[in-house]
């Protein structure tokens, strides 16, 4: 059994995700918005944690929190969900500035810095996945003509470059560690698996056990392309032992 750590969708809005993905025979622990929230997660083989996401520190315990409830981490997928971001940071008022950029990007970098300095420690076999599932911006909106959807807050929009940009450079870590592998995932606003969760997820269990089977290590070139969900995942390796 896997055992997988999700950051950056929270409960209760990451349940059916985190169910789907436990549906794959892995364990999941995540991460709840608020203590009230991590009390109401009791569900078979999904654990949570409340955390600061503004501190290093935190960080670190949140990762120490899971490997003592899993025993031992095979995957870790960041989950930068734009539309569900759009809900919570819809205007660009002064006062969502501080706490949007903790949420949706401090957070991710405090958090992969210290993953990590866990996997160089720990030196054991893992899999990290960078999800994003895109929304719109103005711009992009104005420039295809596209018509009826309310774009993306402008802070909502810098964060989701911020997080892709931060996947990118994270996927060059694999260089001469042959312990790590990524995804790199983006699920556009018109792909067919945008509105499902659980559809979304049962991709992202397939592509971690495809990684899980690959005979020799990735690449910068292969761990640094960007795959859609819901399409194979591209590895450039033979998947068999």
């Amino acid at each position: 059994m896997a055992n997988t750590l999700i950051i950056g969708k929270e409960f209760p809005d990451c349940l059916e995700f985190a169910q789907a993905i436990a549906g794959f025979g892995r364990k999941v622990f995540g991460v709840s918005k608020s203590q009230a929230e991590d009390a109401k997660v009791d569900f078979e083989n999904i654990f949570s944690t409340t955390w600061n996401k503004s501190s290093a520190v935190s960080a670190h315990t949140l990762i120490i929190q899971a490997e003592n409830r899993l025993e031992h981490i095979d995957e870790v997928l960041f989950y930068f969900d734009a539309n569900n971001f759009c809900t919570k940071y819809n205007s660009d008022k002064t006062e969502e500035i501080s706490v949007g950029v903790d949420n949706m990007m401090t957070s991710f970098f405090y958090f992969t810095n210290e993953l990590l300095k866990r996997i160089e420690q720990r030196k054991e076999k893992i899999c990290v996945c960078f999800l994003v599932k895109e929304y719109p911006s103005k711009y992009e909106i104005i420039s295809s003509k596209a018509a009826g959807i309310v774009p993306a807050s402008t802070i909502v929009s810098s964060a989701q470059s911020s997080f892709k940009t931060l996947a990118e450079n994270f996927s060059t870590n694999v260089v001469g560690r042959d312990y790590l592998s990524v995804i790199l995932a983006k699920c556009g606003h018109d792909n067919e698996l945008y509105k499902s969760d659980d559809a979304v997820a049962n991709w992202i269990a397939s592509s971690f056990d495809t990684l899980h089977n690959l005979k020799n290590p990735q690449t910068a070139k292969h761990s640094g392309t960007w795959n859609k969900v819901g399409s194979k995942i591209q590895t450039g390796f033979s998947l068999f032992r």
